[in-house]
Formats: structure tokens, sequence, C-alpha cells
């Protein structure tokens, strides 16, 4: 990517930034999340049915307001990570990253080399279209590519010592609601026991001088994990947040409307 990556400057500033899930594939639905103000937005490909056409075109949208757009692939695979990057987009969400394997193989797919082995093409939104722009795009994509590896079972929080000391992971995304699903209380991201284990994964992170990541779906929980150093937060999705609103006017409505007979 040759354009700047305004959130990694902002973390790299030692910023705490926010920002939220695109489920839905919408350019327009982007540009009105970007117009809030957010400092990123993930475009889901791993949950979501946007396809890379789309999700090319929700990037622009994004970063015309200056707000990043990052994209979440399905897991370590080269092809997908490939086509995502060549968006343009600033950089992955990456989950189902289960063993140190599983991490290298996520540099070498989006890395250039040395560093990594990614497949180059100038003729990308990535690379300004143009192959006048090869020499200077390998090393500005490495530099300015942001990824953040998701740590969502046992497993995964087992070998985030191996990983942490990398410098190509930028944040380490604690993924609540796959924890708890690996904890045997599915969807209870309050839970004790997805809390505590939550809190140790945390702790490592911050002691590793990287950045922690997590959801939240309530202010009540964005005051939380503030509190507990957590600098990469994602609020929600545009879809949750969508039928929130709709259902606060109908319950108004509902409550309010006079009983004519």
């Amino acid at each position: 990517m040759l354009r700047k990556n305004f959130l990694k400057e902002k973390l790299n500033a030692g910023k705490t930034v926010i920002g939220t899930w695109s489920v839905i594939p919408s350019p327009i639905v982007a540009d009105i999340l970007a117009e809030s103000g957010l400092d990123f937005i993930i475009i889901d490909r791993e949950h979501g049915p946007v396809n890379f056409e789309t999700a090319q075109s929700m990037a622009m949208a994004c970063e015309s307001r200056g707000v990043s757009p990052l994209i979440r692939v399905g897991g370590p695979e080269g092809p997908e990570i490939l086509r995502a990057l060549e968006t343009g987009a600033h950089g992955l969400h990456v989950p189902n990253i289960h063993n140190v394997q599983n991490f290298e193989d996520l540099i070498a797919f989006s890395k250039y080399p040395p560093v990594g082995q990614r497949g180059f093409s100038p003729f990308t939104r990535a690379a300004g279209y143009s192959h006048l722009n090869s020499k200077k795009m390998q090393a500005a994509a490495n530099k300015s590519t942001l990824l953040a590896v998701h740590i969502e079972d046992p497993a995964s929080s087992e070998m985030l010592e191996a990983i942490l000391e990398s410098a190509e992971a930028d944040v380490f995304f604690v993924g609540l609601f796959d924890l708890s699903k690996s904890l045997g209380v599915p969807g209870q991201i309050e839970h004790v026991r997805v809390q505590k284990v939550f809190r140790k994964i945390v702790e490592k992170i911050r002691r590793a001088h990287k950045v922690p990541g997590t959801i939240v779906t309530s202010e009540v929980q964005l005051k939380k994990m503030l509190s507990y150093g957590v600098r990469y937060i994602t609020y929600s999705a545009d879809c949750e947040i969508l039928l929130r609103g709709y259902q606060s006017v109908q319950y108004k409505f509902r409550k309010f409307k006079p009983n004519h007979r």
C-alpha cells in the first residue's frame, strides 16, 4: 500500500482507537460509518457476504474520509490475503491463528520479500495501478500494512508468547465471542471464566509492549476495556447498531401510539 495508513500512525503514536465491523456489503453504508469519525472500519469477509469488488469500493469510501479500511479474511490463506491487500486496504484482521506455523504463514502471505513472499503486481489499487511504482511499492507496503492477529481459544492464547516478539504483528485481538465458545459458554462474554482468561491474555500483550484489542457491545463494556488498557476497540457491528436503532424506534412507537377504537 502506497497511501498513508491513518490507523497505524495513531497506534504508533500511542493513541487508543475505536472502530466497528462492517458486515453489510455496501460502499454507501461504509461511507456513512466513516462519516461518524471512527478510526477504522473492518470489512468482514469471514462472516459477511461481501465480495472483493464491493470490498474495494468500501475501502475507497473509508479512505476518502480519513478512516482506515481493514479486511477480515477467513484465516492465513494465501489467495485470500493477497486479494484483500490488493484492494488497497490498510491492513488485515486474521482469525484461525492456532499455532506458530499459522502465524508464519500469515507473515509470508502478507509481506513482500525479504520479510515474506507476497505475490506482486503493480496493476492494482494497492500499487497505484502503475509499474512505475514497482521500486517503492514493496518497502512501502511492508512498513504500512497493519496486521491484527486474532486470539480466540486456549490453544492460540498458549502460543501467544511465541509470537509476541514479532515486529510484523501490530495488534493482538482477543475475539471474545469465539473465546466464550471455546470455553463452553457461547455468547456469554461477561462470564467469569471468559473474563479471567481475557485479563491474562491482555496482561501478556501489554507486558510485551504490544497493542491489545477486543470487541465491546455496550458503553459499560467500553469503559471497562479502557480501564484494562485495551487500546484497540471494535464497537458492535453495523447490522446490530442498525437493528438496535429501529428496534428502539418501534418500541417507543408501540408504547406511545394512541389507542383509537
